[in-house]
């Protein structure tokens, strides 16, 4: 059986936004799109969508209202610091937002609770992916909130990827935390010791070739060694990103009483990283930071 054609508002069209906007609209659902910078949005016209120029027009229609937005800062602006034209007064009763950010999770918690006071439901429902997964259908999406509006929001994420709910309110954002610790503590592991084999005269390229497959092998390893060994960080998922999600982590982690030693240091590597020029880099481009400390090209 078919899914149920909706009305779905998306607001934020960058990287990410965009391409899932698009998968959107491929799979017959109509598309309400607001962008900050219009111009960014303007590619889904062809495509039928219907772009307005705030959230709270966006939003009218809605059946799903999905953000895809900077920060849980951002977040709570488009939703509700806009004034007149926050999504929150384009809302409509028994709607559903679907916030796909990566945020605090006590901020998806409070977002949550806001909108309950006028009878609008919540998922946070942050993704992992980067812009390949989102172009392909395949991001992985963690989810919090009810489990009835988990249900609902099935439509919505058929098209997006693998939708898994994790728990209550918040509790994707923690899942997203976890994949974003993962993800940039490997990355510098790939990057460490990638430059110890070219620092000690073995070929970088085959050392990863030879890893795959091993106990060492990963998806960092895989795409992320790959960009390393070419020299290419050309962003997906942008270094400023990883270090946002990374003192979020550290935040959450003093809220609920967890050190978080490897968290930390690795912060402060990604700090380090942007405070040495190369804060348009992916994420991966940790590797340029390890390699200036070393002297390396």
């Amino acid at each position: 059986m078919s899914s149920p054609t909706l009305s779905i508002a998306v607001l934020g069209t960058g990287l990410m936004g965009l391409p899932m906007a698009q998968r959107l609209l491929q799979a017959g659902h109509q598309v309400h799109a607001w962008n900050r910078t219009r111009a960014k949005a303007e590619p889904l016209l062809a495509a039928g969508a219907q772009l307005h120029d705030s959230p709270r027009a966006a939003c009218a229609q809605a059946d799903i209202t999905l953000s895809m937005l900077e920060n849980g800062d951002v977040v709570q602006h488009v939703l509700f610091g806009m004034g007149e034209d926050s999504a929150c007064h384009g809302l409509r009763p028994g709607s559903l937002v679907v916030d796909m950010a990566s945020i605090q999770p006590a901020q998806a918690r409070l977002h949550a609770a806001q909108l309950q006071g006028q009878m609008v439901r919540h998922l946070d429902a942050p993704v992992s992916g980067g812009t390949v997964g989102a172009a392909a259908g395949t991001l992985a999406i963690m989810v919090g909130g009810e489990a009835e509006d988990f249900a609902a929001a099935a439509p919505l994420f058929a098209p997006l990827g693998r939708a898994t709910h994790v728990g209550p309110h918040g509790a994707g954002q923690l899942a997203k935390l976890a994949n974003q610790m993962i993800v940039g503590i490997t990355i510098g592991a790939v990057a460490e010791a990638l430059l110890l084999c070219e620092k000690g005269g073995a070929d970088p390229a085959q050392v990863r070739q030879a890893m795959l497959g091993g106990f060492a092998d990963s998806r960092i390893l895989q795409l992320h060694g790959e960009r390393m060994v070419q020299r290419n960080f050309t962003p997906g998922a942008r270094m400023g990103v990883q270090l946002k999600d990374m003192r979020n982590a550290l935040a959450t982690a003093e809220e609920v009483g967890l050190q978080a030693p490897i968290t930390t240091l690795f912060e402060q590597l990604y700090a380090s990283a942007i405070e040495n020029g190369f804060d348009q880099l992916d994420h991966s481009g940790l590797f340029a930071e390890l390699a200036r400390r070393n002297g390396m090209q």
